[in-house]
């Protein structure tokens, strides 16, 4: 039906399920973690590391609890509704005993609630079977000023980085094919700086081939913004392997390197200054949240859902922490690149040419297939941003007009300008933070505080976050407002120094 906000879309297994969430997490952050690592030295960078992927499993925990809470709440809903309807079709059919009348409008407004949950089956009402956005979920449950915080944090967060995305590909791809051109096909890493005036293919300018690969870009990738995020479902798949394969290629090549005695680093055990850059890519390398209700929503068997969040997380982490280690071990600090995968685009390193290129384009397959995911949840909540209760949109609305609002922006300023790293850097800073801690944290208290008053203190949510203890949700709420105060400090010294 068109316009319907929590349409699931077609169903795919619990594997599947995990590749979508190791590609989500997975994307540029990872890229840049093993910079990240050498400036912080390997054991503060493994702690944080380490504590910052609890800190996100846990709070990916709270939106799936939200999520069957507010299945729970639309099902209540409609049951409700249903009863009604029913009870007004007896009223117009003649019965009219005033006893009977006020005793079942006592029941249903004191005791029918949780005598129905139990009837019915409370196992069930909380299955996930419903897409319900973190839009809609905060129009559930928290008040206005609550929903207005969410979308302002939200639609900040999600046009940055679909901003970021859509610069970052034709970037990427503009830097190999004009250092191929330029006879520097062996030095795509080696740090030269050029101009986008420089000519790139004959007449064409660098400018004019990195606006080709954003149109090349926004006609590929841009209509899965018109679809269902299961449009992209063996793409996904299909560049999950190769991020596996670049990952475990990355990781051994490094280690022949270390074998040999070609080793050039020697990381130290921490250093304070770096933790401030570190912070920051690893909040962005676990941020996985604001896709969650897209991504598990059409998960066939949730029965284990936690268990396969754990999995995926643990994973990553193994990634993150092999890649980076091998990295900062095989090349010296000053030499490791922002974009790690840059270190093997050089023919010192790698004679063979296929591989280099594999490995520099490598972030191209990264975010092209983020960009769809992103692109899918910021249009639905736009969608849940409008929508009213009981509405539909017409289909015009439904599928081009939401869309359309969703994926011209960040293109246009992709084609303007693709400097985005300051004015993203900071939005995204603190909306990132807002997105991955404050929000889960709010929407498990008040959906929690919701089912209780709604079905009594007695019901228990099937997919409760093994976190259930309200000091999680109070640690959670100071290490964010924490973060808070620690992204502005750093600012504040950064601006002072200049």
């Amino acid at each position: 039906m068109a316009g319907g906000i929590t349409d699931t879309g077609e169903l795919y297994s619990p594997y599947v399920g995990l590749v979508y969430m190791f590609n989500l997490i997975v994307g540029t952050g990872a890229l840049t973690m093993p910079k990240a690592f050498a400036t912080a030295g390997w054991l503060v960078s493994l702690v944080l590391l380490m504590f910052l992927g609890f800190m996100s499993y846990m709070t990916t925990t709270f939106v799936v609890e939200a999520m069957a809470a507010a299945n729970a709440q639309l099902r209540w809903k409609r049951m409700e509704k249903r009863k009604e309807d029913d009870e007004d079709e007896d009223s117009s059919s003649g019965v009219s005993d005033s006893d009977v009348l006020l005793q079942d409008g006592y029941e249903r407004a004191e005791t029918r609630p949780i005598l129905s949950v139990q009837r019915r089956g409370s196992a069930n009402i909380f299955e996930i079977t419903e897409r319900v956005e973190m839009g809609q979920m905060a129009s559930m449950f928290f008040n206005k000023v609550g929903v207005n915080l969410f979308y302002f944090c939200i639609i900040i967060y999600l046009y940055g980085d679909l901003a970021i995305y859509a610069a970052a590909v034709p970037v990427s791809l503009m830097q190999v094919t004009c250092s191929v051109t330029g006879n520097h096909s062996c030095s795509v890493g080696d740090g030269t700086k050029y101009n986008d005036t420089d000519k790139c293919w004959g007449p064409i300018r660098r400018i004019d081939a990195y606006r080709l690969y954003l149109a090349a870009f926004t006609l590929l990738l841009g209509p899965f913004t018109f679809f269902n995020v299961q449009k992209t479902k063996y793409l996904q798949i299909m560049t999950s392997l190769m991020r596996w394969i670049a990952f475990i290629l990355m990781i051994i090549l490094a280690l022949i390197r270390i074998s040999r005695g070609q080793a050039e680093g020697h990381p130290s055990m921490a250093q304070l200054s770096g933790i401030r850059n570190l912070f920051g890519v690893c909040v962005y390398s676990f941020m996985c949240q604001h896709s969650l209700p897209s991504l598990i929503t059409p998960i066939s068997k949730k029965k284990h859902v936690n268990k396969l969040v754990l999995l995926d997380y643990i994973l990553i982490l193994a990634f993150y922490s092999l890649l980076s280690f091998t990295a900062i071990y095989c090349f010296r600090n000053d030499t490791l690149m922002d974009m790690y995968t840059l270190n093997f685009t050089n023919c010192d390193i790698i004679s063979v040419a296929f591989i280099r290129y594999f490995l520099g384009l490598f972030p191209v397959f990264t975010i092209s297939t983020n960009f769809p995911i992103i692109a899918v949840t910021l249009r639905n909540n736009w969608k849940t941003l409008f929508h009213r209760e009981g509405g539909t949109y017409p289909w015009v609305v439904d599928r081009i007009v939401f869309p359309a609002i969703t994926l011209i922006p960040p293109v246009l300023v992709a084609f303007c300008t693709h400097d985005l790293e300051s004015l993203v850097g900071i939005t995204g800073a603190y909306a990132g933070n807002g997105i991955q801690y404050l929000i889960p944290a709010f929407l498990a208290y008040c959906s929690r505080k919701d089912t209780q008053l709604v079905f009594g203190s007695g019901t228990v949510n099937k997919h409760l976050s093994p976190f259930r203890h309200s000091f999680w949700i109070v640690f959670v709420l100071i290490w964010g407002f924490s973060c808070f105060v620690f992204v502005t400090a750093n600012i504040v010294l950064s601006e002072s120094k200049l």
